[in-house]
């Protein structure tokens, strides 16, 4: 079964269902290496119904003491297919990475473009 990190929103039981159909079973995790950047939000009607202009989306810091917190979930390869669907393709690119306890999972990482760092 694929892993999945999240850092942002497939945290949130409500959206886990509405994307998924499902709530997912997960265990809090970190990826070493990466920080945050704010991303705008390139799609007016997704951007309204987040409501916020704004994204938070990992970016690799090249220093190995930062870390990431978030939760590891697990996922299937439909349910993997299903957060594709929901990540915005302009903002985001998935990786394989390891986490800081060992296992291997995908991570939504910043695919480029303008950003604002925190």
């Amino acid at each position: 079964m694929p892993l999945l990190f999240s850092y942002g929103t497939l945290q949130q039981p409500g959206v886990q269902i509405a994307t998924f159909g499902r709530t997912l079973t997960g265990r809090r995790d970190a990826l070493p290496g990466f920080g945050t950047a704010l991303v705008a939000i390139s799609d007016p009607a997704r951007a309204a119904a987040a409501g916020r202009s704004h994204n938070v989306n990992a970016v690799p810091t090249g220093r190995d003491d930062d870390r990431l917190s978030g939760t590891v979930l697990e996922v299937t390869e439909a349910e993997l297919a299903a957060a594709d669907g929901y990540e915005a393709p302009d903002a985001y690119r998935r990786m394989l990475v390891t986490l800081a306890s060992g296992l291997r999972a995908w991570v939504y990482t910043y695919a480029g473009g303008d950003s604002t760092f925190p």
